[in-house]
């Protein structure tokens, strides 16, 4: 990912004394802001290995990475947010009209100059690429400068990632805020779909799938430890390369006609389009034997939706959808 060389040790202590927090909490903002912890707070939350303690919501929130982004605008926390960074994806329509109140500090990541340009007390990492330390915006550099940091728990399981850390990271970042009430509601909408595809599919045969996300001389494909599984299997298909013990990984196309997918799932994003991940697949020698070439039977789901957040459950509707349309009619 792009970024600029770190400000200089004078601008960035500078800028420190402008967002220091309070201990290991966030920082005080507000002149007018009391000096104690807001209601219901302290709170303390201990996220990929970083424990952080907050005195009060943060009051100056970046998000950076589309998912980040939508899980802070489903929780109703733009007026806390003073800027943002990084789609994949135009932003979910009902969170659009929030979305465009919001500064955009840069198309891809911003570096460290611009982020710490926007005086920002909290920043929320979608992956694990936001706080790249070679880039300067590693954790503990933006510890240094007063702003407090979070990342998105797929980055950092101890197992296979399930639902249960979508409804995680929902209700940590909603702790950190201080609108617990808000993640219960969101949730309660989240798993009404996935209760509701869970009905229709009732007793179905699962679909051997293959996931493509990219490669030439090798497939980039999901492993069995990311959200991206979970939402497989749960949309009624049966992950093909569930054995790999990570989230994503490269696997050859030898590998991939050995165990002869039924369907192909394309990953949507980038510059590659889907026709063109279609005609490279339908017209690769190793692949000509496999089901799903022969039929030319693929799904198609956008990056965003197969990563940890809000997307989730809707992506599993549509993979759902197209694996099995009779269940849907």
């Amino acid at each position: 990912m792009m970024g600029k060389r770190p400000l200089s040790l004078l601008s960035a202590m500078a800028l420190a004394l402008l967002v220091a927090g309070c201990g290991g909490g966030s920082a005080a903002r507000d002149d007018a802001a009391p000096a104690g912890p807001a209601e219901g707070f302290p709170v303390t939350v201990d996220n990929c290995g970083v424990k952080t303690t907050y005195q009060r919501p943060p009051r100056r929130a970046v998000s950076l990475n589309q998912h980040a982004t939508e899980v802070m605008l489903a929780l109703g926390l733009e007026e806390s947010m003073v800027g943002t960074a990084y789609l994949d994806d135009r932003i979910l329509p009902a969170y659009q009209d929030a979305y465009r109140g919001l500064k955009v500090l840069a198309k891809e990541y911003p570096s460290f100059e611009v982020l710490l340009s926007a005086e920002p007390d909290f920043a929320y990492g979608g992956f694990a690429s936001t706080f790249d330390e070679k880039e300067g915006r590693s954790r503990a550099a933006l510890s240094k400068a007063g702003i407090n940091s979070y990342l998105n728990v797929e980055e950092c399981p101890s197992g296979p990632v399930t639902m249960a850390h979508m409804d995680q990271e929902l209700r940590t970042v909603a702790k950190i805020f201080g609108v617990t009430d808000r993640a219960e509601r969101e949730l309660d909408r989240l798993h009404g779909t996935l209760d509701t595809v869970e009905r229709e599919l009732a007793g179905v045969t699962p679909t051997k799938l293959f996931v493509y996300d990219s490669g030439d001389k090798t497939a980039f494909t999901a492993g069995g430890a990311g959200v991206g599984n979970e939402m497989i299997k749960r949309a009624g298909g049966a992950n093909l390369f569930a054995d790999l013990d990570k989230a994503f990984g490269d696997v050859s196309f030898e590998q991939v006609a050995e165990r002869a997918p039924e369907v192909i799932v394309i990953y949507d994003y980038g510059d590659q389009s889907v026709e063109d991940k279609k005609k490279f697949l339908l017209a690769n020698p190793a692949l000509k034997d496999v089901p799903a070439i022969r039929n030319k039977r693929f799904a198609v789901l956008p990056l965003s939706s197969t990563v940890l957040g809000v997307r989730v459950p809707s992506g599993v509707e549509s993979l759902a959808r197209q694996l099995h349309a009779e269940r849907f009619r």
